[in-house]
């Protein structure tokens, strides 16, 4: 089993679709097709259901995702060892962020990683926190910043960056502005404003609420912090979020009321990390941009 057929198999599961998968890796689609073909023969299974518009995995291409993203990812590793061990970093960096994640700055980290390392060529995916883990669990990312997860996959390590207490947002107008500590169950009959269920902030919000016994009424559903910031603003909704969201300029005119302990638990938390594979051999530019970022992390 050749290393670039499976190269080309990650690139068509991925794209959904052979001739983006050719454009991507800068080669001819028959060329491409007929590697997929000698892929499957030789594993005796059919790997893409195809049709005029897409491909979609069979049963048997989704048991081979992962692994071939794994192999292909140890292939990479080792490649760059190599080039490590005779002084000289290069290769390819996969790196992955939630948006407005605490403890890090990704575009200055990233920045101050290039100028140390000019011949590593810099990949970044922005996702919310849940698939971002899966991808480094499968190989795809070398490092991604995130919030904890409720159950971290056994093949990433969670290294913490920060933590702070999640807060309630409000217009400078609603009935709760300028209260003190509110308890989870008088917000039940709020309307809110929160992000998609796989980012980090709402995943801890939802189980908050869930440990509460609280049912609550998600009205505006967003992919980014400022839309969620800017609804609120308008006084559409409130939301429960991290601390630091108060503290951007697009919250200036929101109200920040704590959250109360509960008889449940304490007051829902915020924790970020980065997530990185279990396996510590791997990726030498990886761990190069994890001990910047612990050099340059402010004091705790």
């Amino acid at each position: 089993m050749e290393l670039r057929h499976l190269e080309y198999f990650v690139a068509v599961a991925e794209e959904r679709h052979f001739t983006r998968a050719a454009v991507r890796l800068q080669v001819s689609q028959s060329g491409l097709s007929a590697s997929i073909r000698s892929l499957e023969r030789e594993l005796g299974a059919a790997l893409f259901v195809r049709s005029t518009r897409s491909v979609a995995l069979t049963e048997a291409g989704r048991a081979l995702l992962d692994e071939a993203s794994r192999t292909l990812a140890s292939a990479r590793a080792a490649r760059e060892a190599v080039a490590a061990t005779q002084g000289l970093l290069r290769g390819a960096l996969t790196v992955g962020t939630e948006q407005c994640v605490a403890g890090v700055h990704p575009p200055s980290l990233l920045a101050a990683f290039h100028q140390r390392h000019p011949r590593v060529e810099i990949r970044l995916r922005q996702a919310g926190s849940l698939q971002l883990v899966e991808e480094v669990a499968a190989g795809r990312i070398d490092v991604a910043f995130v919030v904890s997860p409720d159950a971290p996959s056994s093949r990433v390590r969670m290294l913490p960056l920060t933590g702070e207490p999640m807060t309630l947002l409000c217009h400078r107008g609603h009935h709760l502005a300028g209260n003190g500590p509110v308890e989870l169950g008088a917000l039940g009959r709020e309307r809110f404003v929160d992000l998609h269920p796989s980012w980090g902030p709402r995943r801890i919000t939802d189980r908050a609420f869930t440990t509460a016994g609280v049912r609550r009424q998600v009205a505006f559903e967003v992919n980014d912090v400022h839309s969620l910031l800017e609804l609120v603003q308008e006084g559409l909704g409130v939301a429960v979020a991290p601390a630091h969201f108060a503290a951007k300029p697009q919250a200036a005119g929101l109200v920040a009321v704590p959250l109360a302990d509960t008889p449940a638990g304490p007051r829902p938390r915020y924790l970020s990390s980065a997530a990185a594979p279990a396996d510590t051999t791997g990726n030498p530019a990886a761990h190069a941009l994890l001990a910047l970022l612990e050099a340059t992390a402010p004091p705790a």
